[in-house]
Order: structure tokens, then sequence, then C-alpha cells
């Protein structure tokens, strides 16, 4: 287990530094940060002392060594935009791009997982049909189009919901949470069903899948011939199994809630991270756009790692077959 761990962290130790190297290769090749800072009419004096000021005129492994070391302390400099420092920005923009994906996430699983079920143990009714038609629209539908058909509905309609904006919050420290006042979660709806819709539908059709497959197994009929009840079989040995391959979709589709929440975050101007990036590129603010990048990274190689660690609780041979081979 020690040993599966640490190959995992030395993995994902090289993933972060060649996504550090293509980050870096922004400030190299995407224009010139100190242009940025000057603009165009500055003098050559201005430039060069700037220049210096910045390390810009190291040689280039220098220059991305210093990268490195500043980005493991949080460390990207200041916003070309903003001028404020990237790491200040990102704080304040993080815990509003988390809490949206999380609940997002949260109703993903908590709709999916039991839809899924149903609609493989029950394939032949009625709603089992209705939800697998729905799932169709839910992995078709662009999340802008989702995004803005609620506002028409839930906010220009019927005046339920906001159509923009993270509503009252709460200051937790460094951390600010709409999640403690009725404003947040009134604000936090929408976005968090706009998110939400393509991952519940595919995490249904996923365990449906799944379902059905492993309910074709021997053991599960070995399991009928003893006499289990349809309950103990279904959801002590059926889902259990199909949990597998659900972890591994649901690890990834979370980070990929939190990096692509940009089109979601932009329809209903939520502050986060994915507003603060299309601004960022929209003004070619390099410093920015290299920190989302190194975070998201880190995000993924995060969850991947746990992710993995959940196979062992969820498979019990994949425990065996270590011992085994050890």
């Amino acid at each position: 287990m020690f040993a599966f761990i640490l190959r995992r962290l030395i993995q994902a130790m090289v993933v972060m530094v060649v996504v550090a190297f293509i980050a870096f290769m922004l400030f190299q090749y995407v224009g010139d940060p100190v242009v940025f800072l000057l603009g165009q009419d500055a003098k050559p004096d201005q430039i060069r002392q700037l220049r210096t000021d910045l390390g810009l005129d190291q040689p280039f492994f220098v220059q991305f060594w210093h990268f490195l070391l500043n980005a493991v302390q949080g460390e990207f400099g200041l916003s070309l935009r903003q001028g404020a420092k990237v790491s200040r920005l990102i704080s304040e923009r993080l815990p509003a791009t988390l809490e949206l994906s999380l609940v997002a996430a949260s109703l993903a699983l908590l709709i999916g997982v039991p839809l899924g079920v149903y609609s493989a143990l029950k394939r032949g009714s009625f709603l089992s049909q209705l939800f697998m038609t729905i799932s169709l629209l839910g992995v078709s539908l662009p999340t802008f189009l989702i995004g803005i058909l609620l506002i028409l509905a839930f906010s220009v309609g019927l005046g339920w919901f906001p159509s923009f904006g993270r509503g009252e919050v709460v200051q937790l420290g460094w951390w600010q949470s709409g999640l403690f006042t009725l404003d947040g979660w009134h604000h936090l709806v929408l976005p968090a069903i706009t998110l939400a819709v393509f991952q519940l539908t595919l995490i249904m059709r996923l365990v449906r899948a799944e379902m059905l497959e492993v309910l074709r197994t021997d053991y599960i009929r070995f399991a009928r011939a003893r006499g289990l009840s349809d309950r103990a079989i279904h959801f002590g040995h059926a889902l259990k199994n199909t949990l597998v391959p659900v972890i591994t979709i649901t690890g990834l589709q979370l980070g990929q809630l939190i990096a692509f929440a940009i089109i979601t975050e932009t329809v209903f101007q939520w502050p986060g991270m994915g507003l603060l990036f299309i601004q960022a590129v929209t003004f070619a603010d390099i410093p920015v756009m290299a920190a989302y990048l190194c975070l998201i990274a880190l995000i993924f190689v995060l969850i991947n790692l746990v992710v993995d660690l959940l196979y062992f609780v969820v498979d019990p041979r994949l425990r065996v077959g270590r011992a085994g081979g050890h």
C-alpha cells in the first residue's frame, strides 16, 4: 500500500512539473509581460530595468527554476489586468467555484445513482423508459443552453430564482461561503442544476449499464440459488460491484466540474475561477492563466490519487491481488 501511494505521488510530481513547464511557456511565447505592464510608449531604460527586476534577463532554465519555486509557494506574480497578486485573486474566487462544483456533484450522485439502479431493476417500466429518454436530452443539450433555458423559465418567467451573482456570503476566516445563508442557496440553485445535469445523466446511464452487466454474472446466479433476497442481491452484492467504475467516472467528473465550470459561471456571472479565467483570456492576463492551469492540474492529480485509494476500499480483489503479488 505504501509503495503504491509513493509510486502515485512520484507520478503526480512528474505530471505537475510538465504542467508547470507548459504554464511557464505562456510567459515566454504569449506576449511580453513587460509590454503589458509598461505599455507601448515605455522608454528602453524602463524596459531593461523591469526585465531585470522580473528576472527575464536570466537564462531560460534559471527562469523556469524560479517559476517552479514560486509555484510551489502558490505565487504567480501580479495580474497584468488588475495589478493584484494572482494568489490573492485565486483565493478570493476558489471558494465560489468549489462550492458550486461540490453541490453540483452531490446532486449528480444523490439523484443519478438511485435513478440508474431503478432503471436497471425496472428496465421495462414506463418510468425507466422516461428516465432514459430524459437522460438523452441531458447528455445532448449544451451546458450554456440548459442555463439559458433555466433562466428563462425560473428567473424571467416565474421569478423564483435570481439569474446572476452569488448572493449573501459569510466570512469564515479567509473562506467565503454562501452555504450558510438562505440568499446564498437561492442564488446557487440554478447554476448547480445547470452544472449537474450532464454529470447526473452520465452517472445514471453508467450505473444502469454496469448494474445490468453485474446482474448477468455467475456469482449473482449463485446468490439467487442460495436463496438470498432480492434486496440483499441488488444492494449487498450487485450495487457494490457496480460502484467501482462509477467511482472512476465520478472522480474524473468532479475534476471536470471544477475545470469546466467556466461556461456555467459565465452564463450566471458566478464570481468563481472560471469567470476569472475567461476575463484573463480576454485580456491576455498570462499570470492568471498560468496559475489557473497549474491549479486545475493539481486538482485532477489529487482527485485521481483519491480515486485510486478508494479502489482498495470498494474492490477487495485489488487488496487480495496486491497481497498475493507482494
